[in-house]
């Protein structure tokens, strides 16, 4: 009897093993996510999201509290392109943050629910790699997770605002706790079925910073030099002069004008990872999308990887307004303000040789995987 009892207990185990795997032959142990995202997402052999390869120059990372996990970027991934998420089911996190754009949008403005948004959507790439731990143009939100579920309670673009009649997010934590496939991944991912804001920020949080960009020219030839100093190997004469440009801070007379030296971009984004300096000030830009008034809060910005697509083209506008459309563009408004030399408004006095370099060496920070790669598309293809 002894014998039997072991044998069924063994027999038992090997079933629940065989459910928990997802096996042909047994009815999976999440049918619903597994039926709903068959051939995007298989819950038995997720995505690599927590161990993807980082280059060994790349030193900044913020993902301190809040580790990427494979099955918490997954649910992130769900979630991010889940139209669910808005009031009347129309609007997604990607219906703004847009894959082939670097997760940005070409568009000025953004559609919403209610309107068009008030600044251009921010490109998502590399977010965890950075000093900078605040987000949203004016780093109103201390932290990536506390920024997932603010567009979601905003009136204009997801609607659970809880003012102007919109409901609020209770409402669409009861929403998603009705949907199988989210009871389904919420125990998945944290062993209970309860969905609360902090768990969909966590999610959230962990896809976004686990979209990373490492594969582009400028990293082909870092990879082969000791610093940044160095000319790249890989790099014409044109992408190496724009590169000693970017680097290496100007020289400045008394009254602001630039004499010699470099224009020192790298200043306020500096390589490997080119973000943002947290300490920089106002862009310089005081315009308003959509409205009237000032907007002088504006301090952040992306990092300057992938600001074009593979093909040359870019992923859509520059600043929070969109008033540029081309690096030459930025790199002029940022030749004649921003910074006071001595006191007075720096003047860079760029050539066009100077401003080609530049736009050259800009354009090597765009990578090709970004665009293509599986575990950061839409699951509800």
């Amino acid at each position: 009897m002894k014998n039997i009892n072991s044998f069924l207990l063994f027999s038992f185990t090997l079933f629940l093993y065989s459910c928990s795997n997802g096996s042909d032959y047994v009815t999976p142990l999440y049918p619903i996510a597994t039926e709903k995202f068959a051939g995007t997402i298989d819950l038995n052999a997720l995505a690599n999201y927590a161990n993807q390869t980082i280059p060994p120059y790349i030193r900044k990372d913020n993902t301190s509290g809040n580790p990427i996990t494979n099955k918490g970027a997954t649910l992130g991934r769900v979630l991010f392109y889940d139209k669910n998420l808005s009031s009347n089911n129309t609007i997604s996190c990607s219906s703004c943050h847009i894959q082939e754009n670097a997760f940005g949008d070409v568009a000025i403005a953004s559609n919403g629910i209610n309107g068009l948004t008030t600044r251009h959507s921010m490109r998502l790439v590399n977010t965890r790699f950075a000093n900078e731990n605040k987000f949203f143009w004016d780093e109103r939100a201390a932290s990536l997770e506390l920024q997932t579920t603010q567009p979601i309670q905003n009136h204009i673009e997801m609607g659970f605002s809880g003012t102007l009649g919109d409901a609020d997010l209770t409402v669409l934590i009861t929403k998603l706790q009705n949907i199988g496939y989210y009871r389904e991944l919420f125990k998945f991912v944290y062993g209970s079925e309860i969905i609360t804001e902090n768990k969909i920020q966590l999610a959230l949080a962990q896809f976004v910073k686990s979209i990373q960009s490492f594969d582009s020219k400028y990293d082909i030839g870092r990879a082969l030099a000791a610093n940044d100093n160095q000319p790249f190997s890989n790099f014409t004469v044109q992408e190496n002069q724009g590169k000693d440009l970017f680097m290496t801070p100007p020289v400045f007379d008394t009254t602001g004008n630039r004499i010699s030296g470099g224009v020192g971009c790298a200043i306020c984004h500096a390589a490997p990872e080119f973000d943002i300096d947290p300490n920089t000030k106002n862009n310089g830009i005081i315009g308003v999308l959509n409205a009237t008034g000032i907007d002088i809060s504006i301090t952040r910005a992306p990092s300057l990887r992938d600001l074009i697509k593979p093909n040359g083209t870019t992923n859509g506008p520059m600043m929070h307004t969109g008033n540029f459309e081309t690096i030459k563009n930025v790199i002029g408004h940022y030749g004649t303000i921003k910074l006071t030399p001595n006191g007075f408004g720096q003047q860079l006095h760029l050539n066009a040789t100077e401003i080609n370099a530049l736009t050259a060496f800009i354009q090597t920070l765009s990578g090709n995987n970004l665009y293509t790669d599986a575990k950061w598309s839409n699951p509800f293809h």
